[in-house]
């Protein structure tokens, strides 16, 4: 068993803190701290009144939960969003109502996203002189459509 990364918090709310629905979830549920109305086509902030302090080398994902996208037109917009180590303002999502005629009402308390955990490795660029040092695979330059339509 992994030892869990150790997260420091404030919230400022009484929903408690993210968390992990079934043992072996990747994602912590997280909740709104205010009711938000969003209108037809419109995106808003969600405040969740945490804020967190990520140790180096680490960052939060903020995913839809897809119980929600399914059934309903809340879309979490920039997703996966990012929470940087160096963050530590209020974690808010970016939350959009895709319905073209009908409100949608998030409610105090409410889960409305989830939260993952990740490892960030650095990245070290190293410059080569031609495309074909960076070696071949069978996939080559295909892209966009090129593993098919089916």
């Amino acid at each position: 068993m992994k030892v869990p990364v150790k997260i420091y918090t404030e919230i400022s709310h009484e929903h408690g803190l993210p968390t992990y629905a079934h043992h072996g979830d990747s994602g912590m549920d997280i909740r709104a701290n205010q009711n938000i109305t969003l209108q037809p086509k419109e995106t808003k902030l969600v405040p969740t009144g945490i804020y967190v302090g990520l140790p180096e080398g680490y960052e939060f994902q903020v995913r839809p939960r897809s119980g929600m996208s399914l059934k309903t037109k809340l879309r979490i917009c920039n997703s996966p969003g990012t929470l940087d180590e160096q963050y530590r303002g209020e974690i808010c999502i970016i939350a959009e109502n895709t319905h073209s005629s009908v409100e949608f009402c998030i409610a105090k308390g409410e889960r409305i996203a989830q939260l993952v955990l990740q490892e960030v490795p650095k990245a070290e660029w190293v410059q080569v002189f031609s495309k074909d040092d960076l070696g071949s695979t069978d996939r080559g330059e295909g892209g966009f459509g090129s593993s098919g339509t089916q």
